[in-house]
């Protein structure tokens, strides 16, 4: 796979860049690691009979990458409790897929909801100086188009952020939107 955009909001990237940048390095080497294959012929009404790209072969790739360089998951457990109610809810967590130091990573080739859901996460963590900065790892529209339908695009995501100004996320975060190697299909 390959890098096709980076949007930086509220520094992100810089920080990386300055603080970071051996985490940056290995980032950039695990996108271009991960291998894209078309993995299922679709059976859905506007994309029949086409070869798409398995959203759980590229999860499982950066899975296997990143555990390599050390990357763990973060998760925090908690009870939920609503005030004034005596409702408590155990066993409910946050969690992060891929961490280093205080440098948290989400890969999201899922809906739309999940990837700005991320940034809540992004945000929580920072609230609990568990983090420094997110990184959020997104198919590109291009990329997009060769998946199941349903799967969003970064380009969503940043048009969002930036519309929201520095109000949130309050945390600084690099967008990354990832496309194939492989040569583009003619109808998208």
């Amino acid at each position: 796979m390959k890098i096709v955009y980076t949007y930086s909001h509220l520094g992100g990237e810089e920080i990386l860049q300055v603080h970071q940048p051996e985490i940056l390095q290995e980032i950039r080497d695990v996108v271009s690691k991960v291998e894209l294959r078309t993995a299922k012929v679709s059976r859905e009404k506007t994309k029949m009979g086409r070869e798409l790209v398995s959203p759980i072969d590229l999860n499982a790739g950066f899975k296997t990458l990143f555990n390599a360089r050390g990357y763990q998951e973060l998760r925090d457990t908690y009870t939920i409790s609503v005030p004034n109610s005596g409702i408590e809810i155990p066993g409910a967590f946050k969690q992060v897929d891929f961490v280093k130091g205080k440098v948290l990573v989400e890969v999201q080739f899922g809906k739309y909801a999940f990837m700005f859901y991320d940034m809540a996460k992004f945000q929580y963590f920072f609230n609990e100086n568990k983090a420094d900065v997110g990184i959020e790892i997104v198919p590109s529209h291009t990329l997009h188009h060769r998946m199941s339908s349903g799967v969003s695009y970064g380009e969503q995501l940043v048009y969002d952020i930036e519309r929201l100004k520095r109000t949130f996320p309050a945390v600084p975060v690099m967008v990354i939107l990832v496309d194939s190697d492989l040569p583009t299909p003619t109808t998208v």
